[in-house]
């Protein structure tokens, strides 16, 4: 699983120009999903991204977590963020995992992070041609890949 994570003040997503969904301070997570993905990376995930220390504490220091501002998260799934770019032109998406595997990933992702969170986490739509609209606070923008992870 890959993410970018970007620090937001606000974040919305819109399809056929209508807004489904948007939240206030917190962070806007694109997900994107590969078939070698399991519960463990999405496991690994919501910790690590629910604890990441990068909000600003009372000096202006990032040493806050999601969790501790009690920020919204806004995730949207984008298959692009597996895109191989090392041949030609146009982007191989061979990588990223299809919609019958992508999309309970997505789900089980989406409702970690809001057990962990304890509040609703807002989403786009998969597999919808989406507008993200967010403004980035900071800028603050983090990735990760689970086939990264060390415990």
């Amino acid at each position: 699983m890959r993410v970018v994570i970007q620090r937001v003040s606000r974040a919305s997503v819109s399809i056929n120009q209508q807004i489904r969904s948007s939240i206030g301070t917190g962070v806007l997570i694109l997900l994107g999903v590969e078939d070698s993905d399991n519960s463990e990376d999405i496991n690994w995930l919501v910790k690590k991204i629910s604890q990441l220390r990068i909000f600003d504490d009372q000096d202006g220091v990032m040493n806050e977590s999601l969790l501790d501002v009690a920020g919204d998260a806004l995730v949207v799934s984008q298959f692009t963020l597996h895109a191989n770019t090392k041949k030609g032109n146009r982007p191989s998406y061979i990588r990223a995992s299809k919609p019958d595997v992508a999309i309970p990933m997505y789900e089980q992702f989406v409702d970690a992070l809001s057990a962990t969170l304890k509040k609703e986490v807002k989403t786009g739509e998969f597999g919808a041609t989406m507008q993200v609209d967010l403004l980035n606070d900071g800028p603050v923008t983090i990735i990760i890949d689970s086939r990264n992870k060390t415990f």
